[in-house]
């Protein structure tokens, strides 16, 4: 079983920066090569640096990058070593919102690299996970220009790259970088092997990219239509709770049903408080329980790949909390979440019979019977109900008890999906008492609890319409208390 965290950082990254100073490119003087340094410096200043595997740098190949990007395209940035300030100055005016330099072509193709590198190392199994410190980043690169202050698409390359070499049919690619990451929209909007999540400031097409498409009605095209997902912020100050809430009730629903079997994370760090450009205020330790939320799903098999975030404090402590979660360290506590409570005690009962009605805001008894739609069901009321309910209380213990009884043949793989995604709560205290000798059971908690991958659920099957009635009825009773329930505005 693999077992570890992969790290990749090279500083020959940082030998590039933005060589002159006008009106054209005074907004690129934000990417700069401390982004790299501070980062990396952070991680070993924590002792996290030092308990990743250290995985060894490449630049990727032509053939690499011509998974996604065209000849000419390749051909032209091919030429910019050979360039003046002058003439660099002229061929990035070529492109949006980005500058090129002699050594960039370089760092690109090692960006690339060392993407593809955390790639193999996954799929390999010589690691569970990893993170790549790069520059420059990639989400914004598209198949003939250079964007945002991309030149390649790492990520897109990845994905492609991933699906040829190791045949894989399901990649999942998170985004929650604040800008929406059009390059790899564009790449995979007709392909249904790629699910593309993006959430994004949008402020309705007045912020950057500024593009029709990175709203939520663009669903991907033809066979890929369903495949893409945007989730546009039409206003900055976003919190703790909004990404809680965009990852309960949008993307993890999709997720698992899409049962991906890698998950790639355009990790910027913009979407943070303090960042010139996100002007959001979550915390740095919400991308730990955001880490903590993905893992369970490939298998654990997750790469994270910096994109942006240019505040440089708000920066490194973000890619520390990640780091620290694919380490498997406990996620920290999170501030402004807890809900009032009358009680220390939240009971969730989930049982094969109706109960009597609930008129307690701090208890939620839950009928799903086993048979067809059962693990849908669970996973529904799960990431729906449960998991809401659970962060914003705040639990100092999460206590698990599974009775005794039979009828309990669909509960082990779902149970332990559930255990894996309560690991974020309490700093990871938990407790799980299983009545019975059932060894399936027994086996997918102790993974769980250990940090180890447990099993894919695989087809999750269809939602039964009683299920559905039951998880929102207590939706609609709770959500008054409760505001991570709530799905909408109002």
């Amino acid at each position: 079983m693999a077992s570890g965290c992969a790290l990749i950082f090279d500083e020959e990254m940082t030998r590039y920066k933005l060589l002159w100073t006008d009106s054209y490119s005074q907004v690129c003087e934000i990417e700069v090569p401390e982004r790299l340094t501070v980062s990396h410096d952070a991680l070993v200043a924590c002792g996290l640096a030092q308990r990743c595997r250290q995985v060894p740098i490449r630049q990727a190949t032509e053939q690499e990058i011509l998974l996604v990007h065209s000849d000419e395209y390749l051909e032209a940035v091919k030429q910019t070593p050979k360039m003046t300030v002058e003439e660099l100055k002229a061929f990035t005016k070529k492109y949006n919102d980005v500058y090129f330099h002699p050594n960039i072509y370089h760092c690109a193709k090692l960006a690339v690299g060392a993407t593809l590198q955390l790639v193999d190392s996954v799929m390999k199994r010589e690691v569970r996970n990893g993170m790549a410190l790069v520059r420059p980043p990639g989400h914004h690169g598209q198949r003939s220009a250079a964007n945002g202050f991309c030149v390649f698409n790492n990520v897109a390359i990845a994905a492609l790259y991933a699906k040829k070499t190791y045949n894989l049919n399901r990649i999942l690619i998170v985004d929650w970088d604040v800008h929406h990451g059009q390059g790899v929209q564009y790449c995979f909007e007709e392909d249904p092997s790629v699910l593309y999540f993006s959430w994004h400031r949008y402020e309705h097409q007045a912020f950057w990219p500024n593009l029709p498409e990175s709203d939520y009605t663009s669903v991907g095209k033809g066979k890929g239509s369903g495949f893409n997902v945007n989730l546009p912020w039409n206003k900055v100050g976003m919190t703790n709770s909004d990404y809680l809430s965009a990852f309960f009730h949008v993307l993890l629903p999709v997720a698992y049903e899409f049962d991906p079997e890698l998950v790639l994370v355009c990790a910027g760090f913009d979407s943070a408080i303090g960042d010139p450009e996100g002007k959001m205020v979550a915390s740095p330790e919400i991308f730990a329980h955001l880490t903590q939320l993905l893992m369970p799903l490939a298998s654990g098999r997750m790469c994270a790949v910096l994109e942006g975030g240019y505040n440089l404090t708000s920066l490194a402590q973000s890619v520390c909390q990640t780091v620290q979660t694919l380490l498997g360290d406990p996620a920290p506590e999170l501030s402004g979440l807890s809900g009032a409570c009358e009680r220390k005690i939240f009971l969730v009962q989930i049982c094969g019979e109706d109960s009597k009605e609930e008129k307690s805001m701090n208890q939620m008894s839950l009928c799903l019977r086993e048979g067809d739609g059962f693990t849908a069901g669970f996973i529904q009321a799960a990431l729906g109900l449960i998991l809401p309910l659970a962060y914003e209380f705040n639990p100092g213990l999460v206590l698990g008890i599974v009775g005794s009884g039979s009828g309990r043949s669909l509960l082990s793989p779902v149970w332990g999906h559930l255990t894996g995604l309560l690991q974020g709560l309490a700093q990871g205290r938990t407790l799980t008492l299983l009545q019975g000798d059932d060894k399936d059971l027994m086996e997918v908690t102790v993974a769980a609890l250990s940090g180890a991958p447990v099993p894919p659920l695989g087809t999750l099957g269809v939602l039964r319409c009683e299920d559905v009635e039951m998880i929102e009825k207590q939706r609609c009773r709770l959500q008054k208390r409760w505001g991570l329930l709530r799905c909408t505005g109002t």
